[in-house]
């Protein structure tokens, strides 16, 4: 099944669909145009929203939209404008810490849950940020020596694909913020072609010696990497992800209300909050609905569940029989797919593994401050595999390995079972 892709549909911009192959790639004229489009597609994926919208934040977890285009020109600006750029001079130096992220080795950055407080610069000061950052790595990157563009390039595609995901932050950010309100906004006037249907069947995988991690040339994150060799046992993989069809069936069955289906932490976090359904479900006179970024749609029972947390999926597994993929299987098996089985286990959404985000055997982290990217959230959070219909074309590969909280909803999450030994 092709994906689709929500970043295609809201937009008329032509998005990358592979950053240039190299894994550092030195052509000049190749990553200014990747640069450029990212740039822009950024600015479009957020024309429809007010200012109003861009300063919504609605839980620690999310940010605002004007908080994401501003960090993604601090990125820029601080880990190559700063380095390869002289004279330099920040646009604003307090900028330098409200829109840091998390990179404690470059200062003191602003409180993430307080991200919708910073009211001031305003909207427009950001867009002529944005506007100051891109003219300045425009300069450096038409006007650099050779040997330098040299260093500045896999830093540059670092930040092209740093700024991917926060447009798919936009995304899920928007929708959590617009959820809250009761009139349910539409963010985006669009439409995309409806899930197909699929049956049900079991893929079979032997087990044995495999090998997981990146393998190709072009650009992959640090934590991705080295590729080594795992144990697998035989198992089997669903073909396709958990439909609300069949998670109604659990709701139905009371599964909600059942300790012994869930982890310790599962039961509390979903005592504490009352979790009764995935995160935008609504019933209103028996009939179930769910928020989405085109408004307020009935829920049609075919598609694939969204937005649960690990522990739901750990607790639909238990319930149905089966289990969570470790993300070795998952990607041994995605790897294993040719384009005559006609199965993409890529789907539209994020799936929960039973893997813990720890580093893989001999992992290094990037050299410099930008080394803060992954490696220090190597710990409780769970994996998530494949991508989902907000991801940015191109971030969807066997190996790359997403990572959250296992209390995460707002992301665009779902499940594949798996059964068969562990």
């Amino acid at each position: 099944m092709q994906a689709t892709h929500l970043l295609q549909e809201i937009s008329s911009s032509v998005l990358i669909n592979a950053i240039p192959k190299n894994r550092y790639a030195a052509n000049r004229t190749e990553l200014i145009s990747a640069f450029a489009t990212v740039r822009e597609h950024t600015l479009a994926l957020t024309a429809s929203l007010s200012p109003e919208d861009m300063q919504l934040q609605s839980m620690p977890d999310a940010s605002p939209g004007k908080w994401h285009l501003a960090h993604t020109s601090w990125f820029f600006e601080a880990f190559i404008l700063a380095e390869f750029s002289q004279p330099f001079s920040w646009h604003n130096p307090l900028y330098a810490q409200l829109f840091n992220s998390y990179y404690n080795a470059m200062g003191n950055p602003f409180p993430r849950p307080k991200r919708g407080l910073i009211s001031r610069p305003g909207l427009a000061d950001i867009h002529r940020y944005r506007q100051d950052i891109n003219d300045r790595m425009l300069h450096l990157l038409e006007n650099s020596e050779p040997s330098q563009f040299d260093e500045i390039s896999p830093l540059l595609v670092l930040g092209i694909n740093h700024e991917q995901q926060h447009q798919e932050l936009i995304l899920t950010d928007i929708k959590h913020a617009l959820f809250q309100n009761p009139s349910f906004p539409v963010v985006f006037d669009a439409t995309s072609p409806p899930e197909p249907e699929e049956e049900l069947h079991w893929l079979d995988f032997k087990g044995g010696e495999a090998s997981v991690g990146y393998s190709e040339e072009g650009f992959c994150f640090d934590n991705e990497l080295p590729r080594h060799r795992v144990l697998l046992e035989d198992f089997e993989i669903a073909s396709r992800l958990v439909t609300n069809a069949q998670w109604l069936e659990f709701i139905h069955e009371g599964a909600y209300q059942q300790p012994l289906l869930w982890l310790s932490d599962g039961w509390a976090w979903r005592c504490a909050n009352a979790i009764e359904a995935p995160l935008y479900w609504l019933q209103d006179e028996g009939e179930w609905h769910h928020f989405t970024l085109t408004g307020l749609k009935p829920l049609v029972l075919h598609e694939a569940t969204t937005h649960i947390s690990y522990y739901e999926a750990d607790a639909f597994a238990r319930w149905s029989g089966h289990r969570l993929p470790t993300e070795q299987e998952w990607e041994h098996a995605c790897t294993q797919l040719t384009p005559g089985d006609s199965i993409d286990l890529s789907g539209q959404r994020w799936q929960w593994t039973a893997s813990p985000y720890s580093p893989y055997p001999g992992f290094t982290p990037r050299r410099g401050n930008v080394g803060e990217y992954n490696g220090k959230f190597m710990i409780n959070q769970m994996v998530l595999r494949g991508s989902s219909l907000a991801s940015p074309i191109g971030h969807c590969r066997p190996s790359y390995r997403n990572f959250f909280h296992p209390d995460a909803r707002w992301q665009f999450s779902g499940l594949r079972l798996v059964r068969g030994a562990l």
